[in-house]
């Protein structure tokens, strides 16, 4: 396994930015979580040259890819993108993420995006993250409602998944409400 900098750490997680060796990892990850995340994803081709044209975007200033990984082991327990990065007066991006099935129910979701989060918010220097999702996707629902976002309003055929004009609720957070809700919180890092 090669040399990992983590961008930040939390009490069992790390995120770190993609790259090209977490291919297999990934790819076996999301061939094992189809049946959970096709639904609300779409299928995805998990092929060495869809994962270089994601590479690709993320050298891109609009998008930033992460995973988030177990301390110590550095087994991969999820992924997350903000895409279409807009700076100047709007200083927003759009947060994307998907778990997988084998590491779902221990929280490292919400912990791991918790950092992603204050990623966006310090490192990046972002005001504002939207996550769009589908009205019915009970457990992403719930994670980005653990995170801080507030719901914002509601898009119809939003976005086109497994053959359909999906509806999706938009969800944001501001740095400012991330960085209440962080002082908040007891300490678990």
């Amino acid at each position: 396994m090669p040399t990992t900098s983590h961008l930040l750490q939390g009490p069992r997680v790390a995120i770190r930015h993609v790259r090209r060796e977490d291919f297999e990892e990934r790819a076996a990850l999301a061939r094992a979580s189809v049946e959970m995340t096709q639904r609300w994803l779409g299928v995805r081709e998990q092929t060495e040259e869809a994962f270089d044209d994601y590479l690709a975007q993320l050298e891109q200033p609009t998008h930033e890819g992460f995973v988030i990984c177990l301390l110590g082991t550095g087994e991969i327990v999820g992924g997350a993108n903000i895409k279409n990065i807009v700076r100047g007066t709007l200083q927003t991006g759009c947060l994307a993420y998907t778990a997988y099935v084998s590491t779902t129910g221990h929280g490292y979701m919400t912990e791991g995006l918790r950092l992603v989060l204050r990623h966006a918010f310090d490192e990046l220097e972002l005001h504002r993250l939207e996550a769009n999702i589908q009205p019915d996707n009970t457990p992403s629902l719930n994670l980005v409602k653990r995170l801080g976002f507030r719901r914002e309003g509601y898009s119809a055929a939003f976005q086109f998944l497994n053959g359909a004009w999906r509806d999706h609720e938009r969800w944001a957070v501001t740095a400012e409400t991330f960085r209440q809700e962080e002082s908040s919180r007891p300490l678990d890092r």
